[in-house]
């Protein structure tokens, strides 16, 4: 009998139309992407289903509606499944942002305070770094040890006749399966780009964003988490949540907070919270919301474990007859 972990991704997965099929097919969606809207005090399904890409994309946007996505999803596997989430799952996890869709599944989080907290969380990101001063890249075909010694040498600026300067770059993401981000300042990044190429990485690139998520810079933005989460109502989780920050499972909520502002400066370890599902006998992955970039990850960390998507009417419809 399979054993299940249920995940939820982070930004990057979005795309205009996603979740729509489930608003179209199911009144329990519509719900969700309304209580989401309500929240916000915005029409964020619109601009979901039917608007511009790059509008989509901004962090402050992405973020809350990656985590309707998921929500939506599992309401109807409920809904519609006539299970509970904590009856399926042995343990959650989510990417970065979808550690917060974890927790909101898990009954830690409302769903409204949720949407709350990353339209905040994703523009305190954003504002803390002025726009073309920080950058992020990824290294495939590489481990973490070898992105640690790239990272230490790009961060070096040495400047003839003038003392070294050090530039923040650090370790963002541990993807698993070679798939190293890195995050810091932008000339830090170029150089680390231009590194990895002579020291065997199969490829580095920066990426497009606007900011250097995940980096010791975030400093600002994990201290406004701070304080919106020292006001949150967060509850024992029905089902334990790997944390990025830890690897490790968590259903104490005194410490979610916590968890959630060290997040934000702090490396997401997913390579080692995958394994850590595996270590606890997890045999089956399902990842609920958007995109597959979670299920192609489990399958190059640990290719033994199954891995699946669920988040269109079709992919529930599948999931519901083999769960």
């Amino acid at each position: 009998m399979s054993v299940h972990a249920f995940v939820f991704p982070g930004q990057g997965s979005q795309s205009v139309g996603m979740g729509q099929g489930l608003y179209e097919a199911f009144p329990a969606a519509r719900e969700v992407f309304q209580e989401v809207d309500d929240a916000l005090d915005e029409d964020l399904s619109k601009l979901i289903f039917t608007g511009d890409a790059a509008e989509l994309t901004r962090t402050e946007n992405a973020q809350p509606a990656l985590m309707a996505v998921s929500l939506a999803t599992v309401r109807v596997l409920e809904t519609e499944g006539g299970f509970a989430l904590s009856d399926k799952a042995t343990v959650v996890a989510g990417h970065s942002l979808g550690e917060y869709s974890a927790l909101a599944a898990s009954g830690a989080l409302g769903i409204a305070q949720t949407a709350r907290l990353l339209r905040l969380r994703g523009l305190a990101m954003q504002e803390a770094v002025p726009a073309g001063e920080g950058g992020m890249a990824a290294l495939l075909g590489v481990e973490a040890e070898l992105a640690h010694e790239i990272c230490r040498e790009a961060a070096r600026l040495e400047i003839e006749g003038e003392d070294t300067v050090h530039e923040t770059i650090e370790l963002a993401n541990d993807n698993g399966g070679g798939q190293i981000v890195i995050s810091g300042r932008l000339p830090a990044i170029e150089r680390a780009i231009a590194l990895a190429k002579t020291k065997g990485v199969k490829r580095a690139v920066q990426l497009p964003v606007s900011a250097p998520f995940h980096s010791s810079l975030m400093g600002s933005a994990a201290e406004r988490m701070a304080e919106a989460l020292e006001r949150a109502e967060i509850r024992v989780p029905a089902i334990p949540v790997i944390t990025n920050v830890t690897a490790a499972k968590n259903t104490d909520a005194t410490r979610i907070a916590d968890l959630l502002v060290r997040q934000v400066t702090g490396s997401v370890r997913w390579r080692e919270s995958v394994l850590a599902m595996a270590a606890m006998g997890v045999t089956s992955q399902i990842e609920l919301g958007a995109g597959k970039v979670l299920t192609g990850l489990v399958r190059r960390i640990v290719p033994e474990m199954t891995a699946r998507n669920a988040g269109t009417p079709e992919e529930i419809e599948a999931l519901l007859r083999d769960l």
